[in-house]
């Protein structure tokens, strides 16, 4: 499967989205992504918005909004509580702007990722 290129528009999107929220932006996948503590919290892949979402986010968005998926870059290996939102999400700056801080608040609770050290 050939990769496309995240719309410039939707880079601009997230960018403006991300404002005000203490985080690191960094590539991942070629794509532009947000890390809290060195966890990935939010991005983009391909055409398609994704965020780390707790159990209780998941079963709260989930009776409203019945497309959301797990984020699969691979077919066939979902990124566990990584889930890709439907383009009404993140185009509500109200309910997009919610769920990024509900996001961003679970992913500071978690642990650091410790840094990989470098090969030889």
């Amino acid at each position: 499967m050939k990769w496309i290129k995240a719309p410039e528009e939707l880079k601009t999107l997230l960018e403006k989205a991300m404002e005000g929220i203490e985080c690191e932006k960094r590539p991942m996948f070629g794509y532009p992504c947000y890390f809290i503590n060195r966890n990935m919290f939010i991005g983009l892949f391909q055409d398609q918005v994704f965020i780390r979402l707790s159990n209780s986010q998941l079963s709260s968005l989930k009776p409203k909004f019945a497309s959301i998926v797990n984020l699969e870059p691979m077919q066939g290996r979902p990124m566990k509580d990584y889930f890709v939102l439907p383009k009404e999400i993140y185009t509500s700056n109200r309910t997009f702007g919610e769920i990024i801080r509900t996001s961003a608040d679970h992913t500071r609770q978690l642990a650091p990722k410790a840094k990989k050290s470098k090969k030889k």
